[in-house]
């Protein structure tokens, strides 16, 4: 392989990386003709000047469950898109990091250093 080339694995991304823009774009598309241009929460209207800032919200999460008849879509703002999925992540019991809010390990192996130090006095 040339330097500089891209390897299979960078051709495999990119690929990727292009059937899910495509994908979004064809559904994108299909929501934005079957819905009005308005957010579905905070009722905020668009026009082709501030269309971009309307999003696809997947009611179910699942970017890849997209029936012809739009019902698994909502058009939401950035905001509140974004707020949407805030709240889908705390109600699975993750922080704003993603990562699990359950506490860690309870044992705290230094509780009682002060007093194993004093018994060796």
């Amino acid at each position: 392989m040339k330097p500089g080339s891209p390897s299979k694995l960078d051709n495999i991304v990119a690929d990727a990386r292009r059937a899910a823009e495509a994908r979004e774009r064809g559904y994108r598309d299909q929501a934005l003709n079957i819905y009005p241009w308005i957010c579905g929460r905070c009722a905020r209207e668009f026009n082709r000047a501030n269309l971009r800032e309307l999003t696809v919200h997947h009611r179910d999460h699942d970017h890849k469950n997209n029936p012809a008849d739009g019902s698994n879509w909502e058009l939401l703002c950035l905001y509140c898109h974004d707020n949407e999925h805030q709240r889908h992540m705390e109600a699975a019991g993750c922080g704003p990091s993603g990562q699990s809010s359950e506490p860690g390990a309870t044992h705290s192996p230094f509780a009682d250093l002060k007093a194993l130090l004093a018994r060796k006095d």
